[in-house]
């Protein structure tokens, strides 16, 4: 089994690559799924930075469209759990 971590993205570039090795230091099999929304801080230029493998995809939304469709975005193809 293998755990599906969805985030949400939004001008995070002070905290994002601490909240992914955050993330993969868990000792759990996952994949992490990050979904950007149109982020204007630097966020999208760091995230377009890193290799996306078969533990980190990340998504790039076209405009600025909120929490809710981000996390739908992010599980059209990977079951979420939202708490």
């Amino acid at each position: 089994m293998k755990l599906s971590v969805v985030i949400p993205v939004y001008n995070e570039k002070e905290t994002i690559l601490k909240i992914l090795r955050m993330i993969q230091a868990v000792d759990f099999p996952k994949e992490i799924i990050v979904v950007d929304d149109f982020s204007t801080d630097g966020t999208r230029e760091l995230l377009k930075e890193l290799s996306p493998s078969e533990n980190l995809k990340i998504i790039f939304q076209p405009a600025n469209r909120e929490k809710e469709p981000l996390c739908a975005g992010g599980s059209r193809r990977y079951p979420v759990i939202l708490s």
